[in-house]
C-alpha cells in the first residue's frame, strides 16, 4: 500500500552485501544497473541521493580466494582493502552510465558518534555537503581495512542511521532481503503480517525484530529497529523494503510492500541537533561578543569573527563553547569552526579579513547558526 507523504530531498540508500554480491562472490551486476536507474531517477526528481553500501569484504575474498569460514581480523581488512577498490569501481561505472558521480567515504564508528570526536564528524559532514553541492553521490561504507572491534559500527544499518541524521536526511531506506517488518519471521510463522507504518519504537516492536543476518552480513531485522530509532529521533523517516527486485527504489514508489518508521517531526533535524549541543556536550572554551553581535544571534545569524571582543579556553574545531555577551552572560552554545589559537587571530576581524589574518583561506563563521544552541531569551 502507498502511505502519503512529502516528496524528501535528501535520501539515504543502504545496500548490503547480500544483495550486491551473490553467494560465490561475484558483483550482481544486473541488479545494480536497475538499482542506478532509480538513483538517476530520483536524481531527475529532484533529490540528492547518498549510497551506503556494504560489500567490499565480500568481494574481496573472492579475488583474494578465501575460504567461506569466519575470516580472522585480518583477513577481513585485507579482503576490505582489495574488495573496496572494486566495490567503488562498480559503483563509479553504475552511476557513470547516468552520468553520475561517484565519491568514495570511508568511515569509523569515531566519525560519526559525534560526542566522541566532534572534528571528524565536522570534517565527515562538511565533505558529504560538498560532495552533495557538486552534484555527486557519495557512496559510504565502513572502513573495514582499520575498523577493530573497540570502534566498528559490526552492520551498515546503523552506519547509515549516523550518515542520514548526519546529513538531515528526509528519508533514509533500508534494502534488505525482507520486505519490512513482520508481526513474526514470516520464514517461521506463515501467518505472520506485514507491519506498514510503525509510528512508534515499541518495547513491543522491539521484541518481534529478530536478530540473526545473512551469511553475507552482520545485519538483522533488530539492527534494522536499532537503526530506525537513531533515525526517527532526529527527524529522518526510514523505510525497510526488499532488494531483492529489480528497481528496488522505483518498487516503493509504487506501492510495493515496505515498512514505514514515521519521524519524529518535534522541531525536526535542527531542534534534535541543537538539544544535543545544548545539553549533552561539555564545553572546552568560550568567546565573549558585542552587543551588535549578541542582536544577530537572537536573529537567527550565524556567530561571525567580526563580534568576538575575548576569548577564553583552548578549544579546538569542532569543540563545543560557550558564548556569552558583553555583561558576562551566557546566550548559548556551539560548536566552534575554528580552534582557540585561530580564533584569538581573526577576533574581531571582517569576513574578507580572515584569510590576511590566518595565512589561508578560511569559513566566514566562527559557529555556524545550525551548530549553535540559545538560551532563551529572558532565562
Amino acid at each position: 500500500m502507498k502511505h502519503p507523504r512529502r516528496h524528501p530531498s535528501r535520501v539515504v540508500i543502504k545496500v548490503g552485501s547480500a544483495l550486491l554480491v551473490d553467494s560465490g562472490g561475484k558483483l550482481r551486476e544486473g541488479w545494480l544497473a536497475t538499482l542506478a536507474a532509480d538513483i538517476a531517477q530520483l536524481r531527475k526528481d529532484g533529490a540528492q541521493v547518498l549510497l551506503v553500501s556494504s560489500g567490499a569484504i565480500a568481494l574481496g575474498r573472492a579475488i583474494l580466494g578465501l575460504p567461506a569460514a569466519a575470516l580472522k581480523l585480518d583477513e577481513s581488512q585485507a579482503a576490505a582493502a582489495v574488495g573496496q577498490i572494486e566495490l567503488g569501481r562498480a559503483w563509479s561505472q553504475a552511476l557513470a552510465a547516468h552520468n553520475l558521480v561517484a565519491g568514495q567515504i570511508l568511515l569509523t564508528l569515531r566519525d560519526t558518534e559525534g560526542a566522541q570526536s566532534r572534528r571528524s564528524y565536522l570534517n565527515a559532514r562538511d565533505t558529504l555537503e560538498r560532495l552533495l553541492t557538486f552534484g555527486a553521490v557519495p557512496v559510504v561504507n565502513e572502513n573495514d581495512t582499520i575498523a577493530t572491534s573497540e570502534i566498528r559500527y559490526g552492520d551498515n544499518d546503523r552506519l547509515a542511521a549516523r550518515v542520514a541524521t548526519m546529513v538531515e536526511a528526509d528519508r533514509l531506506i533500508l534494502l534488505s532481503d525482507i520486505d519490512g517488518l513482520y508481526t513474526a519471521p514470516p520464514a517461521d510463522n506463515p501467518s505472520a503480517t506485514l507491519i506498514p507504518v510503525v509510528n512508534t519504537i515499541t518495547p513491543e516492536i522491539e521484541a518481534i525484530a529478530g536478530s540473526a543476518g545473512s551469511a553475507l552480513s552482520r545485519g538483522g531485522m533488530k539492527t534494522k529497529v536499532e537503526a530506525a530509532r537513531i533515525a526517527v529521533q532526529a527527524g529522518t523517516e526510514m523505510v525497510i523494503a526488499s532488494g531483492k527486485r529489480d528497481h528496488p527504489i522505483a518498487a516503493i514508489a509504487n506501492g510495493k510492500a515496505h515498512t514505514l518508521f514515521q519521524a519524529q517531526r518535534n522541531g525536526g533535524h535542527t531542534s534534535a541537533r541543537k538539544t544535543w549541543i545544548a545539553g549533552q556536550l561539555e564545553t572546552t572554551g568560550s568567546v565573549t561578543l558585542d552587543a551588535g553581535a549578541a542582536r544577530a544571534l537572537r536573529k537567527g545569524n550565524s556567530l561571525l569573527p567580526a563580534g568576538v571582543t575575548a576569548v577564553g579556553g583552548d578549544f579546538q574545531r569542532g569543540d563545543a563553547i560557550s558564548i556569552h555577551g558583553s555583561d558576562g552572560a551566557v546566550l548559548g552554545r556551539g560548536l566552534a569552526g575554528y580552534s582557540a589559537t585561530e580564533t584569538r587571530l581573526i577576533a574581531g576581524a571582517r569576513s574578507e579579513d580572515i584569510e590576511e589574518r590566518l595565512g589561508y583561506a578560511g569559513r566566514p563563521a566562527l559557529v555556524h547558526r545550525d551548530d549553535m544552541a540559545l538560551v532563551a531569551s529572558g532565562s
